[in-house]
């Protein structure tokens, strides 16, 4: 099956995942993560693409991202990778391709799942079994968002902005969120969008976004009738 081309809207955040090629690592030292962090943090700069949120797993990495044009989200990601690779194979003594391949991506409607993607990408290591809270583990945006700190990296998202007035009622609203478990119809739905590379939202976004687009945003329902026979 044909891969679906990628959506690009002004404005629309979108859910981001890459992984390491056959599942391999893409970090094994702190160094790694650091050194990810800051050049991604530059790349994204210079090609127009905010940070709102991440998540950086030993084989995979999560990001909410909000491009200023088309060509934003490649150039930084391709930008990154390049840089990456070579400072990790010659890190880590080895040679070849580090990523899968195709980066993973998905819109995203602010309104009904901005928050709610970025809960998902910082539970990934409490999902995962790294870590029992997301404040346990060190590498995901959680830390910014819930408890104040700086990180360079991250562009607030409006989103974000509006659970409060100060620094302090937003960080104590956001840390609110994650007294409930994100349900099983929810995770379910986070995943298949962003892996099929279908648009997450409500069906009158998806339908706003399907007159933008060449293509479809959703998968046919089920138990389409046939068309039958002449």
């Amino acid at each position: 099956m044909a891969r679906l081309p990628r959506f690009f809207v002004p404005g629309i955040p979108l859910h981001v995942i890459q992984r390491g090629n056959n599942r391999g690592s893409l970090f094994h030292q702190i160094n790694d993560y650091n050194v990810y962090k800051d050049w991604l943090k530059e790349a994204a700069q210079t090609h127009g693409c905010a940070i709102h949120a991440y998540v950086l797993m030993n084989n995979h990495v999560h990001l909410l991202v909000t491009p200023s044009h088309e060509e934003s989200l490649p150039k930084t990601l391709q930008s990154l990778g390049r840089r990456y690779v070579q400072y990790f194979n010659a890190a880590h003594d080895r040679t070849g391709t580090l990523w899968e391949g195709r980066y993973r991506a998905t819109l995203i409607e602010s309104e009904a799942y901005f928050l709610t993607c970025s809960r998902y990408v910082e539970l990934n290591p409490v999902r995962a079994e790294l870590v029992r809270h997301p404040h346990e583990y060190l590498w995901s945006s959680y830390h910014y968002h819930a408890e104040g700190k700086s990180d360079p990296l991250l562009t607030p998202h409006n989103m974000y902005q509006r659970l409060g007035e100060t620094e302090t009622t937003r960080q104590q609203a956001y840390r609110t969120l994650f007294r409930q478990r994100l349900s099983g119809e929810t995770l379910e739905a986070i995943r298949d969008a962003t892996n099929k590379a279908w648009v997450l939202g409500s069906d009158k976004f998806k339908d706003r976004i399907a007159k933008k687009s060449d293509r479809r945003v959703a998968p046919l329902p089920r138990g389409r009738p046939s068309l039958g026979r002449n």
